[in-house]
């Protein structure tokens, strides 16, 4: 097995492809300057508190390997501790189809080749050839995914983003029109209004996956020092670059010609060929550079949220042939398994999703709700830390004490309580008429979603492991393909849609 360790950036990359997204600046920019406002009490009352806990809880001796299942797990027990990693992990599967959406969609600007985004059926292709493209070349092991993860976030993320910062910068110097008010009425915003409360959830779920690369701690050089170094540069990181991305397009793309899915690339082209007529070509390259940043966010989640519930297989709370890695340690039957369901996601949301489809905002909505179900558990299992366990040896704490952990814990639970509440308020785009009928099909999902994990806990073998076993190695080979249809290219995957969903 490879033991080669990650660097303090190696794994500052793969976690930030799983929050950072420049894609996700048009969906900013809809609130105009409010977007700062939300980014910033986001970021410092839900995300803040998320990297904190993450970062103390994952330094606890004893708890490196397996991230939120073996937080919650140590704190709530095994079987709450499935649940928050089958929560984590049963997200993703609609999540991989919302992000290659975006990708299709820049590639599709690029190549001049609107099919792609356009007809189902070759939109489906194209979801199958890139993510299983993306899925086959994350079974070389951690180090090829954090590669990956470090050439999507400098050439998709850092690159554009200071980019359309300087352009931005250039234009506004120049003096010319700026497309939102700018004063405090403008950027406070009314929190007595319904809508200005679901607009402020979006943002919270913007921030969500930073919890996720806990699963790979152990491979991390110093993660005693290293991991909550990682997670403090993230939040500060996170909050500027998509409060000044998001702002840079409020300002230079009028509302009503803003596109959702499109609109950073309107921004480049704006800018662009505002200052050069000639540079078009430049356009496009950005597009490309961003697209293979969304790649790296996909290759990041691909293993991250898999690692975890490999450690549930470890403890033999599922089946032993998904206890089995390759010689780089990567748990290929659960990858492949995990392919398989997100192919199947792929047909049901691009054959029967459409556009405003209900079934596929209900979809989308339930991937939101059920991660705030594992975000309560994560945050109820550190206050169990914090009163229960104060003897546990840890290398980090969050700031204050018990008076001030209880309080910023408190923050954090108190906004996914809030957040969870709020999505079960219909979205806009959902026809008056059919309001009742979302409410009750993502209620009755949820419910059946929520209870899954705790049926698949109670049908595993009670006699099974008590302590997490050395892996069963296997050779990549030896995926066969009549138990993993997956590997024999019967494929397919997902999308991202406006409504803000994060991995």
């Amino acid at each position: 097995m490879n033991q080669k360790k990650l660097s303090l950036f190696g794994f500052f990359a793969l976690t930030a492809s799983m929050v950072l997204t420049v894609y996700e600046y048009p969906t900013f920019a809809t609130s105009k300057l409010h977007l700062v406002f939300f980014l910033l009490l986001g970021g410092l009352l839900w995300f803040l508190p998320v990297a904190l806990c993450a970062a103390e809880m994952s330094t606890v001796e004893g708890w490196q390997n397996g991230g939120i299942f073996s937080w919650v797990s140590h704190t709530l027990g095994e079987r709450f501790g499935f649940a928050a990693i089958f929560f984590q992990w049963f997200q993703i599967t609609v999540g991989f189809v919302t992000m290659i959406y975006f990708i299709l969609g820049a590639l599709s600007y690029v190549l001049n080749f609107q099919a792609l985004n356009t007809d189902p059926l070759m939109k489906y292709i194209g979801l199958l050839v890139i993510f299983w493209g993306l899925t086959f070349s994350q079974l070389g092991g951690t180090q090829r995914t954090a590669k990956i993860a470090k050439a999507g976030f400098v050439i998709g993320i850092l690159i554009p983003s200071v980019i359309l910062f300087g352009l931005a910068a250039a234009y506004f110097i120049g003096g010319n029109p700026i497309e939102i008010a700018i004063n405090k009425q403008a950027f406070l915003p009314d929190f007595t209004q319904l809508s200005t409360l679901v607009v402020f959830v979006s943002f919270i779920l913007a921030y969500m996956g930073v919890e996720a690369s806990a699963s790979h701690i152990n491979e991390l050089e110093n993660p005693k020092k290293n991991y909550p170094l990682a997670m403090i540069l993230l939040v500060i990181l996170a909050i500027a670059l998509d409060a000044i991305g998001g702002f840079s397009v409020a300002a230079v793309i009028p509302q009503k010609e803003l596109s959702l899915s499109a609109g950073v690339i309107q921004t480049f082209q704006s800018l662009i060929l505002h200052f050069n007529s000639h540079l078009g070509w430049l356009v496009k390259a950005i597009a490309l550079m961003i697209a293979f940043g969304v790649m790296g966010e996909v290759s990041s989640w691909v293993v991250g949220p898999s690692r975890g519930m490999f450690a549930a297989a470890q403890r033999g709370l599922l089946p032993n042939f998904l206890r089995k890695t390759n010689t780089h340690g990567v748990p290929v039957p659960l990858i492949m398994i995990q392919g398989g369901i997100v192919t199947i996601w792929g047909a049901v949301l691009t054959f029967g999703g459409g556009g405003n489809n209900l079934s596929f905002l209900v979809a989308i909505s339930l991937t939101v709700v059920i991660y705030l179900v594992g975000y309560l558990l994560f945050f109820i299992g550190y206050f169990v830390l914090v009163y229960k366990n104060k003897s546990l040896a840890r290398t980090y704490n969050v700031p204050g004490k018990t008076i001030g952990k209880t309080i910023i814990a408190g923050i954090g639970l108190l906004l996914s309580v809030f957040a969870l509440l709020i999505s079960f308020v219909p979205p806009a785009s959902i026809a008056k008429g059919e309001d009742r009928t979302y409410q009750v099909i993502l209620l009755i999902s949820f419910v059946i979603t929520v209870i899954l994990p705790f049926i698949i806990y109670e049908l595993h073998d009670k006699h099974g492991h008590k302590k997490i076993e050395e892996p069963i190695h296997m050779e990549a080979g030896d995926v066969n393909p009549a138990v993993y249809p997956a590997a024999r290219g019967e494929h397919q995957i997902i999308k991202k849609e406006e409504h803000t969903l994060k991995h």
